[in-house]
């Protein structure tokens, strides 16, 4: 048999939505990777996925309908484990004859490049059909399929994420006979449930996807349903836009097979409520897609996707409408009766909801953040009233019925109610800003306020939860630590509040109950931020050298992070450069062997290159302590390059590490105020790998 398309269709019951795309590209790689694995189809052969909400299917092209025949060559013992002194075979080699079905004087001798004899056997394996390869292939690509539950069905064994009713095996023109989940493989499929001509023949695997669109009303081909609901939306959505995201996009296209947008509307008296409320009952409940002007405002209209394609569309738009007007009336009731109680009044509610066993309720968690607040506000000169206010109201909106409907809107309802009970603008956009970043590339708090509640709340989520033990591991990561650690890192680097990282830390343990948190936990902290922040780093295009020289040690002032790197990245191109780091690494080194040096009183320093040395460094103190003040690290850099010459002088004349102890411990002690300083802006040692 000759090369040809292989196309392979699993029919199935209505496929899980949100991990259509996911399972359908899933099956496809790992069906031809164990094609390309078993020599049938080439690595760069094209690949067409298919997947609706009944079906996931595949078309590769170029596999082989036979594999090719392959010279094997198994490698055997080497010649000294092989043979005895008098040529006579050993055991071993007597063993690996017989395993590949032969005498030794069968086998044959090769040397390696380094020299050493082995035994070897060559065999011409013969070339398996394909038919003979694809039960085991396809078994083992459905078991790699990134599948949570599994269903069984019928009377049988089989399980899959959903029910299979359909298998479909065609290699070019010629069906390929196996059987999976209970089926035979045919050539039939099934078009559109309503719009398809019924079951439909194929003829040849290239045909699949112009037989379903021409007489199953279905296009196969995720990616151009996709494409095709797109441009309709845009068309439809004009003089508007659309206010959705791609992943309600990615939804709705694996939801239906033969998609129409239709246009509908709602009564505009129904706008008075927020509209992210009204945005999301449409894409959570209805899988609508809502419409907003160039200001981004919501406008009564919204656009749908129908799996039904009819001259007379009236009716399913009239359907959607009355659906819709239930669904928004009753987030203007829960919005109207939320109103009537102050948030002010809710926070006693938290008292009775548990936050976290070990951690008390979610009233305690309000006073903690409060505390933390206000400590935060003070030291950037804001004010405390304020802050200490915004924390009292910061979870206040968990307790309304539109939230406890809509968890996703919880910040968004605390800022509106806020808002309608008078308070100030500030705390009622603080409230809604304390959950920023929500994830990754999310807007940053815009206001001080804000930011300051923000690393409230994650600093708290933070130092609580890993000091009661529960530290991230592999992909576990329940409480979401590592994202609130991003947070916090993004917070203090991108918004610049002057704040010490250690001293944020050490606030917030304190307003925890004496006892609560574990000292132990809690000291392995500051290395789980040191290694988010240095994949935040990487991310932003930062090479390992200079993430490695400000990251370790974990620098305090994050705010002032973005300068360092600057200033390093500048003075890594500097003639002194090389020669500093690759001294500072040798320092590091010097005093990581000495060991301490205390018990020894150091003698006065006599040689002229040791001297020199001492006074530069003295009389460049006072100049980097400046600069440092100043956040001027450019100039402290290129300070420290004036001591790349007596730095150099001091190790080609003198020997650190000399008989005398007195002087050994004084130029160790030299050598500890030269780290000291030269660690103020960045690692330089790191400079050099």
């Amino acid at each position: 048999m000759t090369s040809a398309p292989l196309l392979i269709e699993l029919r199935t019951e209505e496929l899980p939505p949100k991990s259509l795309l996911k399972l359908s590209t899933s099956f496809a790689q790992s069906v031809h990777q164990g094609l390309v694995a078993q020599h049938l189809a080439p690595a760069q052969a094209a690949v067409q996925i298919f997947a609706t909400p009944r079906r996931l299917a595949m078309l590769i092209e170029d596999v082989a309908g036979v594999q090719p025949e392959r010279l094997v060559e198994r490698k055997g013992p080497s010649r000294k484990a092989g043979q005895t002194a008098d040529g006579t075979a050993t055991p071993a080699l007597q063993g690996f004859a017989r395993s590949c079905g032969v005498t030794v004087d069968a086998l044959e001798l090769r040397r390696d490049d380094k020299g050493l004899e082995y035994y070897v056997h060559h065999s011409l394996h013969r070339g398996i059909p394909l038919g003979e390869v694809l039960p085991a292939l396809l078994d083992q690509a459905l078991r790699q399929l990134p599948v949570a539950k599994v269903m069984r069905w019928g009377s049988g064994d089989s399980e899959f994420v959903r029910p299979v009713h359909g298998l479909m095996v065609l290699h070019g023109d010629q069906l390929i006979s196996l059987n999976l989940f209970g089926l035979s493989s045919t050539r039939q499929t099934l078009g559109h449930r309503f719009l398809g001509a019924g079951l439909l023949t194929l003829d040849h695997a290239a045909s699949y996807a112009t037989l379903l669109e021409r007489e199953g009303k279905v296009i196969a081909s995720f990616a151009e349903r996709r494409q095709r609901i797109q441009q309709a939306l845009n068309a439809l959505a004009l003089p508007h836009h659309v206010l959705a995201g791609p992943e309600l996009l990615d939804e709705v296209t694996a939801l239906v097979e033969w998609p129409t947008v239709l246009e509908g509307r709602f009564d505009p008296a129904f706008l008075e409520i927020p509209q992210e409320c009204l945005i999301l009952s449409m894409q959570q409940h209805q899988k609508y897609f809502p419409l907003g002007n160039t200001q981004n405002q919501l406008q009564p209209r919204f656009l749908l996707v129908s799996n039904l394609e009819t001259a007379t569309p009236g009716a399913i738009i009239q359907g959607n409408e009355r659906v819709l007007r239930a669904r928004l009336a009753d987030a203007r009731f829960f919005y109207q009766q939320d109103r009537k109680t102050p948030l002010s009044e809710r926070r006693a509610h938290l008292d009775q909801v548990v936050y976290h066993q070990r951690l008390g309720s979610l009233g305690a968690r309000v006073e903690r953040l409060s505390q933390l607040a206000e400590r935060m506000a003070s030291a950037l000169h804001l004010s405390g009233t304020q802050a200490r206010r915004a924390a009292q109201l910061l979870k206040a909106d968990l307790s309304t019925d539109m939230v406890g409907e809509f968890p996703e809107l919880q910040g968004f309802m605390g800022r509106d109610y806020a808002r309608h009970d008078q308070e100030t603008e500030e705390v009622a956009l603080a409230i809604e800003a304390h959950y920023r970043p929500r994830f990754a590339g999310d807007d940053l708090p815009t206001t001080p306020l804000g930011t300051v509640m923000a690393l409230a709340d994650k600093l708290e989520t933070l130092v609580g939860i890993y000091g009661i033990g529960q530290i991230p591991t592999g992909d576990r990561d329940p409480y979401g630590l590592r994202r609130a650690t991003l947070g916090i890192l993004r917070l203090l680097m991108d918004k610049a509040p002057a704040l010490e990282l250690p001293a944020l830390l050490a606030w917030t343990e304190a307003t925890f109950p004496q006892g609560v948190l574990d000292s132990t936990a809690l000291n392995s902290l500051p290395t789980f931020i040191q290694d988010r922040l240095r994949g935040l780093l990487r991310d932003q295009g930062f090479d390992q050298a200079l993430v490695e020289a400000v990251v370790s040690p974990l620098p305090a002032r994050l705010d002032r992070l973005p300068a360092h790197l600057q200033a390093l990245a500048s003075f890594r191109t500097c003639p002194e450069a090389i020669g500093l780091s690759a001294a500072h690494k040798r320092i590091r080194n010097l005093l990581k062997k000495s060991g301490s040096t205390q018990s020894v009183p150091p003698a006065p320093l006599r040689e002229p290159a040791e001297l020199d040395l001492q006074e530069k460094l003295q009389a460049l103190q006072p100049r980097m302590d400046t600069f440092l003040r100043q956040a001027d690290f450019s100039s402290a850099l290129s300070a420290l390059a004036e001591l790349h010459a007596p730095v150099d002088r001091f190790f080609t004349d003198l020997m650190v590490m000399c008989e005398d102890p007195g002087l050994r411990a004084a130029r160790l002690a030299l050598l500890q105020d030269l780290e000291s300083l030269m660690n103020q802006v960045g690692d330089l040692s790191c400079l050099s790998s």
